[in-house]
C-alpha cells in the first residue's frame, strides 16, 4: 500500500514538473515563434502588399481587440499620410486553411494588393494562388469579392476551384476586420503620420 502510494506521488510530482516545463518554454519560444514569423513569413507578404513605404510596417504594427480576438494590423506611410493598412486573415483551400496578407487603400478602401503567407495547397495547381496573374486580379477591387462564375470579376486558377475559393474567402473577411477596425485604425495613428516617416514611431499593442 505505501509502495503504491508512493508511486502515485512521485507520478504526480514527474506530471507536474513536466507540466511547468511545457508551460515554461511555450512562454520563453514565444516571442522568438513570433519574430520568425513576421520575418519570413508575414514580412515577404507585405513587401508584396505595399511596395514603397516611408516606414517599416512590421516595427510599426498594432493590436487591436475585437470581440475578444486580437487582431494585429500593419500600416503602411507615405509622405507624411497613412497610405493604408494590411491585416492577415485565412481561408479553407483544398490542403487546409490558408494565410492571406490584404492591403487597403485608407483613401478608398478598396483592397491594394494581396499576398499569401501561409499555403498547403496542390504544387502546379492550388499553389498558383501565390503567382501575380491571380493576386493581381483583387489590386483595386472593392469589397465584397467574388469568383467570375458566382457573378463577380476574379477568374479562378483553373483546377484549382477550392483554392482560388479560400483566397476570396480570406479577402472578404479582412474587408470585415478593416471596416469595423477602420474608426480605430484612424483614431490610433492619427498625427502619427510624422513620427513613422521619421522612423520613430511607438508601436503599442492592446489599443
Amino acid at each position: 500500500m505505501v509502495g503504491m502510494l508512493r508511486m502515485v506521488l512521485v507520478l504526480s510530482l514527474l506530471c507536474a514538473l513536466s507540466g511547468f516545463v511545457l508551460s515554461y518554454l511555450k512562454i520563453v519560444t514565444a516571442p522568438r515563434i513570433e519574430e520568425q514569423v513576421l520575418t519570413y513569413v508575414q514580412g515577404p507578404a507585405l513587401a508584396r502588399v505595399f511596395t514603397d513605404t516611408d516606414n517599416s510596417l512590421i516595427a510599426d504594427r498594432r493590436v487591436f481587440d475585437l470581440d475578444g480576438a486580437r487582431v494585429t494590423v500593419f500600416p503602411a506611410f507615405k509622405d507624411g499620410s497613412l497610405l493604408g493598412v494590411a491585416l492577415e486573415e485565412k481561408g479553407k483551400g483544398y490542403g487546409g486553411d490558408m494565410g492571406v496578407m490584404v492591403g487597403f487603400n485608407m483613401a478608398d478602401d478598396t483592397v491594394a494588393a494581396i499576398g499569401t503567407t501561409t499555403l498547403k495547397e496542390t504544387p502546379g495547381l492550388g499553389m498558383r494562388v501565390a503567382e501575380a496573374d491571380f493576386t493581381g486580379q483583387f489590386s483595386g477591387l472593392k469589397a465584397p469579392a467574388a469568383l467570375s462564375a458566382q457573378g463577380g470579376s476574379i477568374d479562378a486558377i483553373s483546377g484549382a476551384t477550392i483554392s482560388s475559393v479560400g483566397v476570396v474567402e480570406a479577402v472578404n473577411k479582412a474587408a470585415v476586420l478593416y471596416a469595423r477596425l477602420k474608426p480605430e485604425i484612424v483614431k490610433a495613428w492619427s498625427g502619427e503620420a510624422t513620427s513613422a516617416v521619421s522612423g520613430s514611431p511607438k508601436h503599442r499593442q492592446g489599443e
